[in-house]
């Protein structure tokens, strides 16, 4: 298959499950092995191309956004979000960057991995929808310092592929009593920084891979993830509102267990 249909295909993957509780980078690991394509560039490929899913969400909430940074200066509440996304981003942030050679040299190459997290990771989604506590929360951009904490250090376990960046987020979220569509709301406005990190950070280390037609590839991943990630939260918080999680982490028991079951046939 040319790399071009397979940038394609990533890109596609990522924008549909960068903002689902299903993990994104679990999925793309995955469509990379059933592609057959190589460790190295694929895999940085993999990260990189999360940013352009990320830039839908900024696209999308452009005027929220914007309204919060120009209210830093004079806005109690524009400030108490800033300092609630940074809270909650510190954690992923630190363990990252720790942790970063262990989870691209070892983790990235463990498909039996990241099948058994979506799978843990569904029967958990399943658990928290039907018995979560009662929400005490509901907006977004106003919960509390403690609760932003707890939510960070929630998305540090998305370290591990499979478990999920957005589906580690909603679950620390609602069992700290957050309502479910603002805990997926917070879980987008959190993906901006983590994102943008790991782009940065993974750029970085691999900029001497990053060449020739192999940026072309990239690019077009990017953009590929940038339209359909866009797509996907114009319709998700409505979904959530009327379904719940349980489609998501039905979803999950079922890829995990197809991969398990195609792992073990090769």
């Amino acid at each position: 298959m040319p790399d071009w249909i397979s940038a394609i295909i990533l890109g596609v993957v990522e924008g549909l499950t960068e903002f689902i509780p299903v993990s994104s980078t679990g999925h793309l690991l995955l469509a990379k092995t059933a592609l057959g394509l190589p460790p190295g560039f694929w895999d940085t490929f993999i990260v990189l191309i999360q940013l352009g899913a990320i830039l839908g969400v900024v696209a999308l909430y452009f005027r929220k956004l914007w309204d919060v940074v120009l209210g830093l200066p004079t806005s109690q509440r524009a400030r108490h979000f800033a300092l609630s996304v940074l809270v909650a981003f510190l954690p992923g942030a630190l363990a990252g960057a720790l942790l970063h050679d262990i989870i691209k040299g070892v983790l990235f190459e463990s498909p039996r991995l990241i099948c058994w997290s979506l799978i843990i990771g569904g029967v958990v989604l399943l658990v928290i929808d039907r018995r979560a506590p009662a929400p005490r929360e509901t907006d977004p951009m106003a919960l509390s310092l403690k609760t932003s904490l707890i939510v960070g250090l929630f998305q540090t376990l998305a370290l591990i592929p499979g478990v999920s960046r957005s589906g580690g987020t909603i679950v620390g979220a609602m069992l700290m009593g957050v309502e479910k569509r603002a805990a997926a709301e917070f879980s987008f406005f959190l993906a901006m920084p983590t994102m943008a990190g790991a782009f940065v950070l993974d750029f970085w280390s691999s900029r001497g891979d990053l060449q020739g037609d192999r940026i072309g590839l990239l690019v077009l991943g990017f953009v590929v993830s940038f339209v359909v990630g866009y797509a996907v939260v114009r319709f998700m918080l409505d979904f959530i509102g009327r379904r719940g999680f349980a489609p998501f982490g039905w979803w999950r028991i079922l890829v995990g267990v197809a991969g398990l079951a195609l792992l073990g046939a090769s």
